[in-house]
């Protein structure tokens, strides 16, 4: 059985490099602007929009690793403009630094205010996150200084993929004979969010103890249980 301590399998299995990412081609494959602004060194602020669970907080974590900026993470939904300056006070000391803050669209105007100049002034490079329009969602100043990028949802061979990909690299589930035998629960369940199929498929391990064959009246009982 997984031990309840460890991260969860999504988290386990975040990429930390570009090549690892599965989905978001049109953005990061061969010519994509996201790859091209790492390549070159020369990250945008950028608002990432998209559904949950296709890969926004991962792009972030994967910029800030492969061009080596210092980077700081906020939550919108708990951080306010005491947190935000306090990041900002710091990345003064450093070149570039990268702030990436997760459901910016929560962010009310004195919140993404705070952020104008320093994004304004290169102190910063702010990559947010959002499921909501931006255009409607974050103040047109501090849109006017970001590149929106959308996210598309995961396709069916992605998602599966991101399976294949745990079940043969993850370090417990490899330990056992997990085999997909019907995978339409598991993907209707998910909804194209890649987070919640692995940790879908994390739960059915942690459930069934032994071989596992994935069939989707055993997704459909684990999911009802749960």
């Amino acid at each position: 059985m997984l031990l309840n301590s460890h991260p969860p399998l999504a988290e386990r299995m975040r990429p930390s490099r570009l090549d690892e990412l599965i989905g978001q081609e049109h953005l990061t494959g061969k010519g994509g602007v996201i790859r091209k602004a790492i390549q070159s060194g020369n990250i945008p602020s950028m608002i990432l929009w998209g559904p949950p669970g296709v890969g926004k907080t991962t792009i972030a974590n994967i910029i800030a690793n492969e061009v080596k900026k210092p980077f700081y993470t906020l939550s919108a939904v708990s951080s306010g403009v005491k947190e935000v300056r306090e990041v900002i006070e710091k990345a003064r000391l450093s070149q570039r630094s990268i702030l990436f803050i997760d459901e910016i669209h929560r962010f009310n105007k004195s919140q993404q205010d705070a952020l104008l100049g320093a994004v304004e002034k290169g102190i910063i490079t702010l990559i947010g996150a959002t499921t909501e329009n931006p255009s409607f969602e974050v103040n047109s100043a501090l849109l006017s200084r970001c590149q929106v990028y959308t996210l598309k949802s995961l396709a069916e061979e992605q998602l599966l993929a991101l399976v294949d990909q745990a079940l043969k690299k993850d370090e417990e589930l490899r330990k056992r004979r997990i085999v997909i035998r019907e995978h339409e629960a598991l993907l209707n369940i998910s909804g194209g969010d890649g987070r919640k199929l692995l940790n879908l498929v994390e739960l059915i391990a942690d459930s069934v103890e032994g071989e596992i064959e994935i069939t989707d009246q055993l997704v459909m009982d684990v999911a009802q249980k749960h």
